[in-house]
């Protein structure tokens, strides 16, 4: 079940599970510890979850902690388009094409990491790993083919 928070008019967020005011970063910490949360307008009662989530996203942005490129989130607004274009009546289609393109705009993002980041180290470990794996396999042939005393 999700965490429910309240969203009031000051923007204030009230968690009720803890009955205690919240902050931005104490939700973000709460999607990143597994949890799921809803935020529900107080006054409205409409759901709130999507523009607290792309608020906190934009506020890490803001202080240089986003994780996001500017052209990841250009493609994802793309694909978010093309899904919506898809029509109300064929949304699940439309809800598997944005995921597939979420999970290719992922992927593209990965490669896109330069060489010498967190990824491409571990690449480079990776082929001088593989590298020694493939001397000692031709060891392990030259061992065998030379014969026993």
């Amino acid at each position: 079940m999700a965490r429910l928070i309240k969203r009031y008019g000051s923007r204030k967020l009230y968690d009720t599970s803890e009955s205690r005011y919240v902050s931005l970063d104490e939700v973000a910490g709460f999607v990143r510890d597994g949890e799921q949360v809803q935020v529900i307008d107080n006054k409205s009662g409409a759901d709130a979850t999507a523009a607290v989530l792309t608020q906190i996203i934009s506020e890490e942005g803001r202080n240089g902690q986003g994780l996001l490129s500017a052209g990841f989130l250009h493609d994802l607004l793309r694909v978010g388009e093309r899904a919506i274009k898809a029509g109300e009546g064929v949304v699940e289609t439309g809800i598997s094409q944005a995921r597939r393109g979420v999970d290719d705009l992922a992927r593209r993002a990965v490669d896109r990491i330069r060489p010498g980041g967190p990824i491409g180290e571990v690449r480079d470990e990776m082929e001088r790993l593989r590298a020694r794996l493939e001397g000692l396999e031709r060891t392990l042939e030259t061992l065998d083919q030379e014969p026993a005393d």
